[in-house]
């Protein structure tokens, strides 16, 4: 543990750099698009059934995010070329989606090139049918993000953890990687910049064309760090493992109850604990902890034993079904007291 924070306290003032120049572009990218108004033309979220906020915002986080990211890819790894190519081109069609509303077949069809075009032009020394289940784990994340962007502060904060954890461990492990670093940084560094104006009392949202690009971003780093031995395939998994286990738990039990999964609702965890009377800071600030909890301990197993980081990558995920069972408690608490 103290090996790997010491060659992150060595080499990573760079990194460190590059984060908060990113965290204050995205800031002024995005102050500038409120007080020019021009955020509420590009995009507004009006509230409906599903919503947690009851009234309009603008949705353009990731007109701060995205375009600092990609240049990030650009000026320090530009062997990511298609990464930062697969980006920008979801980044577009979610804008469209976020202006009209593009039908689901569309969306998807882009998002399945992206992460074909990824897989097979850079595969992997791997099984095929390991491959396989990369790709659909990657269509899983850019989803599930969308998904899990619905409460202020909540994804902006696991961008900030989940590329964190990528910059420092791309520093740490045995086979260093000072651009994928970069990149991580910049990531890391856009996504505060953009909590500034979306922690509670949310002033704008990430909107499609920030959440699904970085769904996507979480998976082809993910994949490229793995690829290049860089990490173990389990590490993005538990660095992005609350997102993961929230909506993978949800869409399970959707399906398990014969619902239309593809449904826009209000079951995840963390609207459930908005709704019961948590509030978006404090569940935000929750989340912050486990985010922050499961970074520590996934570097912490990168210096362990191959049979133990399973091991502990899987208890991690215990811990996470742990605390949607005392969630469900409370759900079911709040729903009975409001029946009385």
């Amino acid at each position: 543990m103290s090996e790997v924070f010491d060659v992150i306290a060595t080499s990573g003032w760079i990194v460190l750099l590059t984060a908060a120049a990113s965290a204050l572009a995205s800031f002024l990218i995005l102050r500038g698009l409120l007080s020019t108004g021009l955020a509420w033309r590009i995009a507004t979220d009006v509230p409906n059934h599903r919503s947690l906020h009851v009234k309009p915002i603008p949705r353009v986080g990731g007109w701060g995010i995205v375009p600092v990211g990609l240049a990030a890819i650009l000026w320090h790894a530009s062997q990511m070329w298609l990464i930062a190519a697969g980006a920008a081109a979801l980044a577009l069609v979610s804008q469209i989606d976020d202006r009209r509303d593009l039908p689901a077949r569309i969306r998807f069809a882009v998002h399945f090139a992206a992460v074909v075009a990824l897989v097979v032009i850079w595969p992997a020394d791997a099984p095929w049918w390991l491959l396989v289940g990369i790709g659909f784990l990657m269509l899983w994340l850019i989803n599930l993000y969308n998904f899990m962007d619905g409460a202020d502060g909540l994804a902006g904060g696991m961008a900030l953890f989940g590329f964190g954890a990528y910059a420092a461990a791309a520093l740490a492990t045995g086979h260093p990687s000072p651009a994928l670093a970069q990149v991580g940084a910049a990531l890391a560094g856009a996504a505060l910049g953009f909590l500034f104006l979306n922690f509670h009392p949310a002033k704008l949202f990430l909107g499609d064309a920030g959440s699904i690009t970085l769904g996507f971003l979480a998976g082809a780093l993910g994949y490229w760090g793995w690829r290049g031995a860089v990490w173990p395939l389990w590490f993005p998994a538990f660095v992005f493992s609350p997102f993961i286990a929230d909506a993978s738990i949800t869409l399970l039990r959707r399906v398990c109850r014969g619902e239309k999964f593809w449904q826009a609702h209000r079951e995840h965890y963390y609207q459930r604990m908005v709704r019961s009377g948590i509030g978006h800071g404090r569940t935000a600030i929750f989340w912050y902890a486990v985010m922050f909890a499961g970074v520590i301990v996934a570097l912490w197993a990168l210096g362990r034993p191959i049979w133990e980081q399973w091991l502990i990558f899987a208890a991690w995920y215990g811990v996470l079904g742990g605390c949607a069972v005392v969630v469900d408690m409370r759900w079911r608490s709040f729903q009975n007291s409001n029946e009385k």
